[in-house]
C-alpha cells in the first residue's frame, strides 16, 4: 500500500506542477505533505523505540494538520479561478491532499492501533482554532475510526490504551453547534464503541471464519445507530459506561473534568452535562477518584468563576454518591492545616445525606489513628502527602465539626454514637499529648466535634452540664484527662442518656477485640466502670464481669488497677457471683506483677473479699492464695512484706478450723517469718509478730510472750521455736535448713544474719536428729559468708561454723560408738 500511495503522488505531483504558477499556497502545501508522509512512512518502518518514533511521526503529523487544514474553503479556491481547466485540476488536488493525510493516518493506524492517540490529539488541535476546516478534521477522522474497526476483525486481542481520551472528546463533539460536525463525531463515536465492546470479549480461535466474524458476536442492540449519539448525552453516558472498562472510563471522566476550566463556555457546558451524567449513572466504576478530586482541589483555589466552582463541588457530591470511602480518603489527607477549598468539599460531601453511613464509617477507620505517629506503612492505605507524620485523625475530627451539624446526618449519628464518642474522646487525649501551641487551634477540632456530637445527639443539657462544671476548658490538660473521661461518662448517666445500650455494646466489642494503645484500653475502663456504677447493681452482668477478669492481669498498670479497685467494691455481693473461684485466682495471679502498686491493690482487693468468702469456697482455694503470700514475703518494698505477712496471719485466723490442711504452708512460711523479725522496717516486724502469735495452734508454742516489745529477744525467740519444731515437727527439719539456706544468699544483711543464728540453733538443739549430708550441707553454705563484708555477720559466721564442725565430731563420735556396740554384742 504505501509503494502504491507513493506512486500515485508521484504521478499527480507531474500532473499538477503547472499548479505552481497558478496556487502557489495550494502547491506549497502539496509538496510539504508529501516531504512529511516519506519522513512519516521512513520512520514507520525504521527499528526505532516506539516512544521516540511516535513523538516524531506526531509532530511531523502536527506541522502536516496545520498545513492542510489552514487551506481556504475550496469553493474560495474556485471563485478565484476563471479557468475551467485549472478549477478542475485545483479540485483534484484539493482531495488529493486530503486524501494523503487520510492515507497517512490510516499507514500508522494499521501498523499499531495505539496511534489512535493521533486522533485525539487532532481534535484539541482543531479545538485551538477556529480557522482550521473542522467539518473536514471529523470526516478524515470518523473515517480513520470506522478503518480501525475493520482492522481489528483480523485480530485476536486489542489493547488500545488511549481510547477513553479519544471517547471523551468524541462525546463532547457530538453536541457540537455545527450539524456536519456532530454527524460525524457521532459515526465516529459509534465505531469507537465498537472497538471499545471488542476489546471487552474473549474471541474464540477456533477458526478463522469465527476470527473474521468475531464483531458478529457481540452485536449491539438494534437501536443503537450512529444517530443515537447525536445531541444525546444521556446515550452517550450509557454506552460509554456500559462498554469502557474501568481505567479506560478514568480517562474518560477526567478527561471530561479537565475541559471545564480550559475551554470556552459552550464546550465547558457540554462537559459539565456529560460528566454529572456519567458520575450519576456509572460513578461507582471510577477508580482513580484521587486524582480527581486533587484535579478540582487545586482548581477551587484559581481564580474560576462562581458557577464553575460550583459545578466542580457538584461533582465532589456525585463522586460521595457513588464511591464515599475514596473521596473521604483522599480529603483527609490534605496536610495540615486545611484550606478553606478542602472545607468547600466536605461541605459538598454533606449534601448527599444517602452515604452519610459509609462518610462516618470511613472517617470512624481513620478517627482510631494517633496524630504524629510516624507510618512506616499505612494499613488503610497508601498515602499520597508527602508527609510521613500521620496527622489524619486531625484532619478528620475538623471534618467532623462540618457534617456533624448537617440534619441530614442525623440518622447516621445515631447509628455511630459510641464509636464517635469514645473516639473523639480518645483524640482529645492524643492531641493534648502533642503540645500543640496554644494558638493552634488543631486541639480544639476533637472537643469541638464532641460537643457538636452531644448537640446532635440531643444531649445539649449534657453538653451545658460539662460546660458548667468547666470540663472542656480543661481538657487541654494532660493530667485532666481521666478524670474528664469520669466526668463525661458520669454526666452521661445523670441525664440518663437514650444511647445507653449501644454504648454499653460497643465498648464491650472494644474491649473484647483488645486495645489500640495503652490509652485506649484506660479510657474504655474508665467510662465502662462509670457507667456500671450508674446503671446496675452489683454484681453486674456476667459478660462485664469477664471483662474484669481479663483487666486484672492487663498488662496496663492503671487498667489492672481500676479493675481491681472495681471488684473490691463487689465484697457484699461476692457470694452471689458465678465461678467466683475463678476470680479470685485471676487476683492472684496479679500478686506477682512488676508494677508495686498493682500488687497492693491485688492484695488489698484480696483481703477485702476473703474476709466476707463462704468458707467453703474459702477452704478450696486457701492453699493457693497462701503460697502467693510466700512470694511475696522477700520482696523489696517493705510495704507488700509488712502486707503479705499480715494477710498471711489473716488468713490463717479465718480458716482457724482447718489448721490439718495449712500446717505444710505454714511451715512453709515459717523461715521468712523468723528471720523478718529482724527487719529494719517495724511494719514488718509487726506483721511477723502479729503472724507469728497467730500460728501459736498450729505449733502448739508458747513464744506469745516474748514478741512483747519489752521482752522480745531474737535468739530466745528462736530458740524456744527450734525446741517446739524438733519436739513436734522433727519430718519437717530438712526442709525448714534448706529453705534457710537459700536466705544466706539475700543481700540483705539482716537476713543473713538472721539466717546463721537460726541455722545455729537448729544444728545445736538438733545434733542428735540431723544426719551427717545435713550437716556438710550447712558447713558448705555458712564457708560463703565467712568472709562477708559486713564485721558481725562474719564474726556470727565464724562461730556457727565452729559449732557446725563440734557437730560433725559429735556425729562421727556417735557412729564410731555404735560400731563399736555393735562389735562388743
Amino acid at each position: 500500500m504505501d509503494n502504491i500511495s507513493h506512486l500515485q503522488s508521484l504521478q499527480a505531483s507531474v500532473k499538477w506542477r503547472h499548479l505552481e504558477n497558478v496556487n502557489a499556497d495550494l502547491w506549497d502545501t502539496f509538496c510539504k505533505l508529501l516531504s512529511n508522509q516519506a519522513i512519516i512512512m521512513a520512520i514507520n518502518s525504521s527499528y526505532m523505540d516506539p516512544l521516540e518514533q511516535f513523538e516524531i511521526q506526531l509532530q511531523t503529523i502536527e506541522e502536516c494538520f496545520r498545513n492542510v487544514f489552514s487551506m481556504p474553503n475550496l469553493s474560495k479556491l474556485l471563485e478565484r479561478q476563471k479557468n475551467s481547466d485549472d478549477q478542475e485540476d485545483i479540485e483534484h488536488l484539493y482531495k488529493s491532499i486530503l486524501c494523503i493525510f487520510e492515507d497517512t493516518l490510516r499507514i500508522l493506524v494499521a501498523k499499531d492501533l495505539y496511534k489512535l492517540q493521533i486522533l485525539r490529539e487532532m481534535i484539541i488541535w482543531m479545538n485551538a482554532n477556529n480557522r482550521y476546516l473542522q467539518e473536514r478534521v471529523m470526516t478524515i477522522i470518523s473515517k480513520v475510526i470506522k478503518f480501525s474497526r475493520r482492522k481489528i476483525q483480523g485480530y485476536k486481542t486489542v489493547d488500545i490504551p488511549c481510547m477513553g481520551h479519544l471517547a471523551a472528546e468524541l462525546a463532547v463533539l457530538c453536541s457540537h453547534k455545527n450539524l456536519q460536525i456532530v454527524i460525524q463525531a457521532s459515526i465516529a463515536m459509534y465505531h469507537l464503541l465498537c472497538i471499545i465492546k471488542f476489546q471487552n470479549v474473549d474471541v474464540p480461535s477456533d477458526t478463522s471464519a469465527e476470527v473474521e466474524n468475531c464483531l458478529y458476536f457481540v452485536p449491539f442492540d438494534k437501536e443503537f445507530t450512529p444517530k443515537l449519539l447525536q445531541k444525546n448525552n444521556e446515550a452517550i453516558a450509557k454506552y460509554v459506561g456500559d462498554y469502557l472498562k474501568s481505567s479506560l472510563l478514568d480517562d474518560f471522566v477526567f478527561s471530561l473534568l479537565k475541559k471545564l476550566p480550559k475551554y470556552p463556555s459552550h464546550t465547558s457546558t457540554e462537559a459539565s452535562a456529560l460528566l454529572k451524567l456519567i458520575l450519576e449513572m456509572k460513578g461507582d466504576q471510577v477508580i482513580r477518584v484521587a486524582r480527581i478530586v486533587d484535579f478540582i482541589h487545586t482548581q477551587l483555589n484559581a481564580n474560576l468563576p462562581i458557577d464553575l466552582k460550583q459545578t466542580l463541588l457538584q461533582i465532589i457530591a456525585l463522586l460521595t454518591r457513588s464511591v464515599p470511602q475514596k473521596v473521604v480518603f483522599q480529603l483527609l489527607d490534605y496536610m495540615l492545616p486545611v484550606d478553606r477549598s478542602v472545607l468547600k468539599m466536605w461541605k459538598a460531601v454533606s449534601t448527599e445525606s444517602k452515604s452519610s453511613c459509609l462518610v462516618l464509617k470511613t472517617i470512624l477507620i481513620v478517627l482510631k489513628g494517633k496524630p504524629g505517629e510516624v507510618e512506616e506503612s499505612s494499613k488503610i492505605r497508601k498515602r499520597f502527602s508527602l508527609d510521613t507524620a500521620n496527622m489524619m485523625p486531625v484532619v478528620a475530627a475538623q471534618a467532623l465539626c462540618i457534617l456533624l451539624p448537617v440534619p441530614e446526618y442525623k440518622k447516621a449519628i445515631a447509628q455511630f454514637f459510641p464509636q464517635l464518642l469514645i473516639d473523639l474522646i480518645l483524640q482529645l487525649h492524643y492531641n493534648c499529648e502533642q503540645n500543640y501551641k496554644k494558638n493552634d487551634n488543631t486541639q480544639r477540632f476533637p472537643q469541638n466535634a464532641l460537643r457538636i456530637l452531644l448537640r446532635s445527639s440531643g444531649l445539649e443539657n449534657v453538653d451545658s452540664a460539662l460546660n458548667k462544671r468547666d470540663c472542656w476548658n480543661q481538657f487541654s490538660s494532660l493530667t485532666f484527662h481521666h478524670y474528664g473521661v469520669y466526668l463525661i461518662a458520669r454526666t452521661l448517666s445523670e441525664f440518663n442518656f437514650p444511647q445507653l445500650p449501644e454504648t454499653l455494646h460497643y465498648l464491650y466489642k472494644l474491649s473484647v477485640e483488645g486495645p489500640r494503645r495503652k490509652e485506649d484500653s484506660v479510657t474504655t475502663v474508665i467510662f465502662l466502670i462509670e457507667l456500671l456504677n450508674n446503671f446496675f447493681k452489683d454484681p453486674f452482668p456476667e459478660e462485664f464481669l469477664a471483662l474484669f477478669k481479663i483487666w486484672v492481669n492487663d498488662p496496663n498498670s492503671t487498667v489492672s488497677k481500676l479493675s481491681l479497685q472495681k471488684i473490691s467494691t463487689m465484697a457484699p455481693v461476692i457470694n452471689q457471683i458465678k465461678n467466683i473461684k475463678e476470680l479470685l485466682l485471676c487476683i492472684v495471679d496479679a500478686l506477682p506483677s512488676k508494677d508495686k502498686t498493682v500488687i497492693i491493690q491485688a492484695m488489698t482487693t484480696l483481703r477485702k473479699l476473703l474476709s466476707v468468702l463462704d468458707k467453703v469456697t474459702y477452704s478450696i482455694i486457701c492453699m493457693r492464695i497462701a503460697s502467693s503470700y510466700y512470694s511475696l514475703m522477700d520482696h523489696e518494698t517493705a510495704s507488700i512484706r509488712a502486707m503479705a505477712f499480715r494477710h498471711f496471719g489473716d488468713l490463717l485466723k479465718d480458716m482457724k478450723q482447718y489448721t490439718w490442711m495449712l500446717k505444710p504452708a505454714v511451715i512453709k512460711c515459717l523461715v521468712p517469718l523468723l528471720l523478718f523479725l529482724e527487719d529494719s522496717e517495724l511494719r514488718v516486724v509487726k506483721a511477723c509478730k502479729y503472724t507469728l502469735n497467730i500460728c501459736a495452734p498450729y505449733f502448739k508454742w508458747k513464744v506469745i510472750p516474748l514478741l512483747q516489745d519489752n521482752l522480745y529477744n531474737y535468739e530466745i525467740v528462736v530458740l524456744n521455736i527450734c525446741n517446739c519444731l524438733y519436739n513436734n515437727f522433727g519430718s519437717f527439719i530438712s526442709d525448714i535448713i534448706f529453705t534457710t539456706l537459700g536466705f544466706l544468699k539475700s543481700d540483705r544483711g539482716f537476713l543473713r544474719k538472721a539466717a546463721i543464728i537460726f541455722l545455729g540453733y537448729m544444728a545445736k538443739m538438733g545434733s542428735n536428729v540431723l544426719v551427717k549430708n545435713e550437716i556438710w550441707n550447712m558447713i558448705d553454705a555458712i564457708e560463703k559468708v565467712l568472709h562477708d563484708e559486713e564485721p558481725s555477720i562474719k564474726q556470727m559466721a565464724d562461730v556457727t561454723y565452729m559449732l557446725f564442725m563440734e557437730v560433725l565430731n559429735e556425729l562421727k563420735y556417735s557412729g564410731l560408738k555404735q560400731k563399736i556396740q555393735r562389735w562388743g554384742n
